[in-house]
């Protein structure tokens, strides 16, 4: 018997089921034999046909279907997706987002960055990026998400991670004329605003006669989100100081040297108070050899003095309030020809535009030696050992001997100085593809498909701000307290709402930045079916593609005074903020829901006055120029093209009354690459182009096999190797000088390989029946080409010797350049436990209810290089963004009427942004969980009510100084507030 298969784009499964139910609809009901649409809907009837795909797939790969048309379970893709097995998200602002707008945001089996995306098989990607964010994806618009964890040879490389495919609604989907609208609202209650959620939908299919017809479809959405993130960002790493007594005979030596009275030193009038201390700078000694950074240079102190030294993470911290709005607004058009049961036409075109809007008011506290005070009235400490383990990872070696055996606890800074800035930062991303093909069966085992592509993504980032500075003769007195969470603030002095302790300091464009993209492929395929016999199926295709992209700068700052030069310290050319009515605003007195102990309102630029010519308008001496005229810098234009030429040969087959089945199959790409940059070179201050090229073949091999061990309990194995390319960002040759002053700069690398993993899955599924289920999977995956930052000493091209006087451990004339290189090999392994249960009728009132769940255990090997190219110095991490435990748990319930959800996603300490050489200086999210829920009710067989709660227990992402699992602190970086959201909608069809 031959091995049946799903033919055209393939309908995944929902692995373990688990997705499936997070997929609620208001009624259970399944899809009758003359239904309008293929999607089965209701929690039973989804789970239903999700484990009988399962059962039957090649491949290792979990799935999220739409529960209606136009309804995921979350108001946010990217939230949904966490619900899979293996599958953590980034969040920010109150949403599961990507990281500074760049990659999907997503870590999948511990691999963060290293996920490709596809848009009903095709690949597809943000500008600027090889990953699509999947923040922009419109939930309205979505079929399913499927996350392929070892995809076959039949896929489009580029994810060691996994393949993220999004499923479209499609003109075949529908079988007769079917029309839906959707309408809801979005409220966040920090926000405090309500934001429309709308979609429509209409299809239909026309019978010509003779077997014939053809199918229509168009679709639009448009939904906008409020939230807010409230927050206190700090400094990290030990910052040493040592504690001065103001009634210490050195604090008034040190007074007496300060002939200028400069406020952020020891001042004359503080001099013989107990109650006042002095937080002196530490000299550290060089880095050189076993000499890592941050140990204490106490030469010539006294036992006394280096008992004082103490460490100060977590303490000058900021005010920070983000608005933070998102607009996303989706056309999908399909239509397709069936011209008999053997050819079939197609075309269909999607665009998204997905816009980050974030209105920022901050107030930046300047405390210590540089700008603010060094002076603490009440200062407290707490016990905290400084380990060098924590300040260098303890490079030299030897025992993990303590630097310092207090931290700062509490206290008041004296005379500081407040910078509020009102900024805002539009960032709008616009993705759109079209395609066509052809599908033909010649005869019954043979069918084959042509495919063309053509996509076109742009991002731009246009962040504007305008800073204030404290007027002349104006300070504050700041107190901290670090022992809550989060911590306490105090801010005493001039009134922080009045405009006349204020005055303009600067006006900043920047980053303003943009990457437009394009991308084209042709795709042939075929597939045939042999009339028996141990091989069930043969597939195979060619792929040609290419990828082109370009950066482009256009960021400036200019100073906001009197005569165009930078404000003076005596604040001789400073236009007072009180001037300028009506171009201020006031942060809200709700800021951090009033833990802080800080509610007082603060002024800031009104960021609503910040686009156009608005700022230009109020500053005609600031010479800014007019919107949509400003200058490129030419020597930071940069981009690369890219082709690839794909082959691919895979077998299906089945043995012993198919309870073995499995796929086999190979895939083989060439790459090819030509990255560009200008240059500026600084011998004949004249512009240069730099053109780098590199090429590489990569065979990629997979093997899929299942075996029934008994009646509804099998054993499936997964083997495949992957690929995924440099970002971008990497590959180009470009040169930044931004450290030259002292000797280092950061060059690109085109001749970077893509990391290459050899992924290896076994699992154990048993099926109870055909909604309940448990099963246990085992993976690793072993990773070859690692990037990494490495330093070496080189001479650079277009750069002239360096001449500085900053050693920058290099001989004589030459740079210490970081560049991204291929690095030593690594691993990831875990495993991943789910199941479902729902009640039959003979549980009595338990008939209705359900519970679904997993749990992912994860570990890894990431090494890297903290030495240099010629003397590296090898430690082993963990991946960045990876949580060692996560779980998920939900229950449902559902009758003829009513469903509701209650979900919990948990996940354990992540370091986000990987490793360097101080951990102290890192930041870890220490473990979290958010709770969600949903209601929906039928009122008929046309309407349905649905209302959703987000983050019920009001929980956000913190950051703490430190690394997750090695090096953990506790001591708070930047702490989170987002508030809850909730969205009320209708769903309608005609």
């Amino acid at each position: 018997m031959n091995q049946k298969y799903y033919t055209g784009p393939r309908m995944t499964l929902v692995a373990l089921a688990l997705s499936q139910a997070f997929a609620m609809q208001a009624m259970a009901q399944e899809a009758t034999p003359d239904s309008n649409t293929v999607v089965v809907t209701g929690i039973r009837a989804s789970a239903q046909s999700a484990l009988d795909i399962k059962k039957n797939t090649m491949e290792v790969v979990d799935s999220i279907s739409a529960e209606d048309i136009g309804k995921l379970p979350d108001a946010n893709v990217a939230e949904t997706m966490t619900r899979v097995p293996g599958v953590t998200g980034y969040r920010y602002g109150g949403q599961a987002a990507s990281p500074a707008g760049n990659g999907s945001g997503l870590t999948i089996r511990g691999l963060s960055g290293l996920t490709s995306a596809q848009l009903n098989g095709r690949a597809y990607f943000t500008a600027g990026s090889r990953e699509f964010n999947i923040e922009d994806a419109i939930p309205g618009m979505i079929a399913g998400v499927d996350v392929y964890k070892n995809p076959s040879a039949e896929h489009v490389e580029g994810g060691i991670g996994g393949l993220v495919n999004i499923r479209t609604r499609k003109s075949s989907d529908f079988k007769k004329f079917t029309a839906q609208f959707n309408a809801g609202v979005n409220y966040n209650e920090l926000e405090k605003k309500y934001d429309p959620d709308l979609f429509g939908l209409v299809a239909n299919r026309f019978k010509l006669g003779g077997g014939s017809s053809i199918g229509v479809l168009a679709g639009v959405a448009y939904q906008r989100t409020a939230d807010r993130s409230d927050s206190m960002l700090a400094n990290r790493g030990p910052d040493l100081r040592r504690i001065v007594r103001a009634d210490s005979a050195e604090y008034a030596n040190m007074a007496a040297a300060n002939t200028s009275n400069n406020p952020a030193l020891p001042l004359s009038s503080y001099v013989g108070k107990s109650d006042i201390s002095y937080l002196a700078p530490v000299p550290t000694l060089p880095v050189a050899g076993t000499v890592g950074p941050n140990m204490p240079n106490t030469a010539g102190m006294t036992p006394e003095q280096v008992s004082n030294i103490i460490t100060t993470p977590g303490v000058f911290t900021n005010l920070f309030q983000e608005s933070i709005h998102r607009q996303r607004k989706g056309l999908n058009l399909a239509a397709d020809y069936v011209v008999n049961n053997t050819l079939r036409f197609y075309t269909e075109a999607n665009d998204t535009e997905y816009l980050y809007h974030q209105k920022y008011r901050f107030i930046w506290i300047d405390q210590g030696t540089a700008g603010g005070s060094g002076n603490v009235r009440n200062l407290q400490t707490a016990p905290f050992a400084l380990t060098e383990g924590l300040a260098n990872r303890n490079l030299n070696g030897g025992s993990d001997d303590v630097l310092s055996t207090k931290r700062f606890l509490s206290g008041t800074f004296l005379n500081t100085q407040l910078r509020p800035w009102g900024g805002d930062e539009h960032s709008p991303y616009k993705t759109w593809n079209v395609a066509g093909g052809a599908d033909w069966r010649p005869t019954p085992a043979l069918s084959l498909k042509a495919d063309l592509s053509y996509l076109k993504s742009s991002r731009t980032q246009d962040n504007r701000r305008v800073e204030f500075a404290g007027a002349a003769g104006t300070s504050w007195d700041v107190t901290r307290a670090t022992n809550t969470e989060p911590q306490q603030l105090g801010i005493s002095g001039p009134s922080v709402s009045d405009p006349s302790n204020f005055v303009f300091n600067w006006y900043n464009n920047g980053p303003h930045q943009s990457w437009n993209d394009k991308g084209k492929a042709a795709v042939l395929s075929g597939a045939f079916t042999p009339e028996d016999g141990f091989i069930s199926r043969v597939s195979f295709g060619v792929r040609y593609a290419s990828q082109e992209d370009q950066y482009r700068n256009f960021g400036f700052g200019l100073p906001l005074t009197t005569d165009g030069k930078p404000l003076a310290a005596d604040r001789s050319n400073a236009i007072s903020v009180s001037s300028k009515a009506g171009q201020t605003v006031l942060g809200p007195t709700n800021w951090m829901q009033g833990k802080t102990g800080f509610t007082s309102p603060y002024v800031v630029y009104n960021p609503d006055l910040l686009l156009g010519n608005q700022v230009r308008d109020q500053f005609p001496s600031a010479n800014i120029p007019a919107e949509g005229s400003w200058a490129e810098a030419l020597d930071q234009r940069r981009g690369y093209k890219e082709s690839t030429t794909a082959g691919w040969l895979s077998a299906d087959f089945n043995a012993l009354d198919e309870r073995i089945k499995g796929n086999v199959g190979v895939r083989v790409v060439r790459t090819d690459l030509t990255a560009y940059t200008n240059l500026m070179d600084p011998t004949t201050a004249s512009l240069a182009t730099q053109t780098k090229t590199n090429s590489y073949t990569n065979a990629l091999p997979t093997l899929n096999v299942s075996y029934d061990i008994m009646k509804d309990f099998l054993v499936r194995f997964g083997y495949g190797r992957g690929i995924t390319r440099p970002d971008p960002g990497l590959i180009n040759p470009n040169i930044d000088r931004g450290n030259g002053g002292i000797g280092v700069l950061k060059v690109g690398n085109p001749n970077l390989r893509p990391q290459v993993a050899d992924s290896f899955d076994v699992s154990f599924e048993r099926y109870f029946n055909a909604t309940n289920y448990t099963s246990v999977a085992l993976f690793r995956k072993n990773i070859d080409g690692f990037f990494n930052t490495v330093l070496s000493c080189q001479s650079v091209p277009f750069t002239p010797a360096y001449t500085g006087a900053t050693l920058n451990g290099c001989d004589a004339g030459k740079w210490s350049v970081q560049q991204q290189v291929n690095a030593e090999k690594g691993w990831v392994k875990g495993v991943e436990v789910a199941g479902q249960w729902f009640f039959d009728p003979s549980a009595g009132w338990l008939n209705h209810f359900g519970v679904s769940g997993s749990y992912t255990y994860l570990d890894s090997a990431n090494p890297v290089n903290i030495g240099t190219a010629a003397a590296p110095n090898m430690i082993t991490t963990q991946q960045p963004a990876l949580s060692k435990n996560s779980y998920s748990l939900s229950g449902l319930y559902e009758d003829n009427k009513l469903s509701a959800r209650l979900v919990y996603t948990w996940r354990s300490s992540n370091t986000p942004w990987g490793f360097g050489t101080s951990p102290m200086s890192n930041t870890y999210t220490p473990a979290y969980g958010i709770l969600d829920g949903s209601l929906n009710y039928a009122v008929d067989d046309h309407m349905t009510l649905s209302f959703n709660a987000r983050n019920l227990t009001n929980k956000a992402p913190l950051r703490f100084s430190g690394e997750a699992q090695t090096y953990e602190t506790g001591l708070d970086s930047q702490h989170f507030i987002n508030g809850r959201a909730f969205s009320l909608n209708m769903r309608y069809k005609f």
